[in-house]
């Protein structure tokens, strides 16, 4: 029998303390405008090309933030995106590593990463 779910995926869901303030960071990083509202007063769906992110400020507790990446950011040219997000003065935890991908931290701590594609 052929499985009814598709291998590929929907949506990632990041979990974040401000709605209002995860939506204007993340919005401003990714060069995108912030006149989509939050939803239900917790969501926040940034259009994205590809596989979504969703910022929920109800799934947000001290336990929840990402330790490691559950996911990244693709990027053309590794050093402009590192200097990029230098001038947006995010917390960058690695510097760019093998030629390839970089680590940063989100507003609430959350580890997240830009990778070369």
């Amino acid at each position: 029998m052929m499985s009814p779910i598709l291998n590929e995926v929907g949506t990632v869901f990041i979990p974040v303390s401000n709605i209002g303030r995860a939506r204007d960071w993340y919005c401003d990083i990714l060069g995108l405008t912030t006149e989509e509202e939050v939803q239900f007063g917790h969501l926040f769906v940034i259009p994205m090309n590809g596989t979504g992110i969703v910022l929920d400020s109800k799934l947000y507790s001290e336990d929840s933030i990402f330790i490691k990446p559950a996911f990244h950011f693709n990027t053309k040219d590794i050093h402009k995106a590192y200097e990029y997000m230098k001038s947006k003065d995010v917390e960058l935890i690695s510097s760019i590593e093998h030629g390839h991908w970089f680590n940063f931290k989100d507003p609430d701590g959350n580890v997240l990463m830009v990778c070369k594609c």
